[in-house]
């Protein structure tokens, strides 16, 4: 399969563009996703391809956005809503929670909700603390809600695809600061990749480091620094927040015993509490140190540069714990 090497939010265009001429029924909504091209750019040239019936500038208001997708995903149709970024998502929380992960249980399988709620996630470059949230875990939490996370290109046009053409509702996050990095990624229409499925990004067998999104890049990063220290981490990606992959962190574990959970999120019930969880509770008897967590800090992000990235997860925090766990 011939690939081309192409940033993340042009990969993320691939996938809406390939999906919209494949069906019909594939719109996409939010603020300023037509006119101005996208906020993030990744819907530009969309409108003057497919009409503003299928390309839809929004109020702005989210708990619009969120509302109208769900009646329309109800009604047939299979929309891709926009949040600008994920921090105004809060504002749509009762249509996403209450309505779309729940309506196919509520009325017992007589509806399906298939839709996509697109957010860009995480630091944005001195964005303030209302605007920095990486706040995945909170949709994972509620039953009915898959919440992808991609973390390279290749990834990112594979796993929209999958949650375009599925029958249940996704919260798909892109992280803001992946959107310029470019790699690899497929140059076919029928490139999907499975929903719930992780990847190890790099093979390993001292400590095992699990991740996703912007946690990847730091991961191997430190993955490499510390192999040349003879240190040798797997890093596993696991990409999906819901469905959780946990077979895969299982089976890394068996082969390192240590573990190092590394996100952007905040500290305090969370991913990283998650996983560690999991591990204490059904692999005990192969563990040879406790489960380390590498983590926003428990505060706002600050809007200061220095204290904004000293708040940050980073690759100098990974090897630290790393370090600690061996």
């Amino acid at each position: 399969m011939a690939e081309k090497n192409i940033p993340m939010r042009e990969a993320l265009r691939q996938a809406l563009r390939e999906e919209m001429l494949r069906d019909d029924r594939v719109y996409v909504m939010g603020e300023e996703v037509g006119q101005w091209q996208g906020t993030h750019r990744v819907t530009q040239g969309l409108l003057e391809e497919f009409g503003a019936k299928r390309v839809i500038d929004t109020p702005i208001s989210e708990m619009v956005i969120g509302g109208a997708a769900v009646g329309a995903a109800m009604a047939g149709l299979r929309p891709v809503a926009e949040f600008m970024t994920i921090n105004f998502a809060f504002l749509a929380l009762d249509a996403m929670i209450n309505h779309a992960a729940k309506i196919h249980y509520m009325f017992n399988g007589q509806f399906k909700v298939p839709l996509v709620f697109r957010a860009a996630s995480g630091w944005g470059n001195q964005a303030t603390a209302t605007h920095s949230h990486t706040p995945e875990p909170i949709f994972a939490h509620f039953p009915g809600m898959y919440v992808a996370c991609p973390a390279t290109p290749r990834d990112a046009k594979g796993m929209l695809k999958a949650s375009i053409r599925d029958e249940n509702p996704v919260l798909f996050t892109e992280s803001i600061a992946l959107y310029s990095k470019p790699g690899p990624v497929p140059d076919s229409d029928e490139f999907v990749l499975p929903i719930g499925k992780s990847e190890i990004k790099r093979e390993g067998k001292h400590v095992t480091l699990v991740t996703y999104a912007r946690g990847v890049e730091w991961s191997l990063a430190a993955a490499q620094e510390l192999s040349k220290q003879g240190v040798e981490c797997e890093v596993i990606d696991m990409r999906w927040l819901r469905p959780l992959d946990m077979e895969a962190v299982f089976e890394s574990f068996k082969k390192t015993n240590r573990c190092v959970v590394v996100e952007e999120s905040l500290p305090l019930y969370s991913f990283g509490s998650e996983i560690a969880a999991q591990i204490q509770d059904q692999m005990f008897d192969y563990m040879d140190a406790p489960v380390k967590r590498v983590s926003a800090m428990d505060v706002p992000l600050p809007y200061a540069h220095d204290i904004e990235l000293m708040a940050l997860p980073n690759t100098q925090k990974v090897i630290d714990a790393v370090r600690e766990v061996i």
